[in-house]
């Protein structure tokens, strides 16, 4: 019989066996817990469902029945926000920001490539060791706990 416990949750993302002493981001140089440490999937997942969710509400309010006003919402939110401030209003909510490499906003170059690979849903959706997503890889970014 299969302990639910041993499968976890969907939510902590893939199980992956780790050695003694590894987490994710170790290999960049991050904690393992607390601040500027990975953020968890959990975190990443409802940031963005409160972001869709917003964007839909305007796109509501708006009153347009074209099926791109949301999604077009979405993009322009998500690329101004990360590109000046580092974080939308979902990630600011869940405690999250995202980050270059260096520790500094993304500015708008690696915001245009993360916002268009996040609108594209399935690079998010695929993520290494790390907990990074393909487009936080191709943009050269992560997302950090604040």
């Amino acid at each position: 019989m299969i302990n639910r416990d041993d499968l976890g949750s969907w939510l902590e993302g893939p199980k992956i066996e780790r050695e003694d002493g590894d987490w994710p981001g170790r290999r960049l140089g991050l904690p393992e817990t607390g601040s500027h440490s990975l953020a968890p999937a959990w975190r990443r997942l409802l940031g963005l469902l409160v972001d869709w969710f917003l964007c839909l509400a305007i796109a509501n309010l708006i009153g347009s029945s074209n099926p791109f006003l949301a999604p077009g919402i979405f993009a322009l939110e998500h690329f101004l926000l990360v590109s000046t401030l580092g974080y939308t209003v979902g990630h600011r909510i869940f405690g999250i920001e995202v980050r270059r490499l260096d520790g500094h906003v993304p500015g708008f170059a690696k915001a245009l490539v993360r916002t268009a690979l996040v609108v594209l849903v399935i690079p998010a959706l695929i993520f290494n060791r790390d907990n990074r997503g393909l487009h936080d890889l191709a943009a050269g970014t992560l997302i950090l706990k604040r």
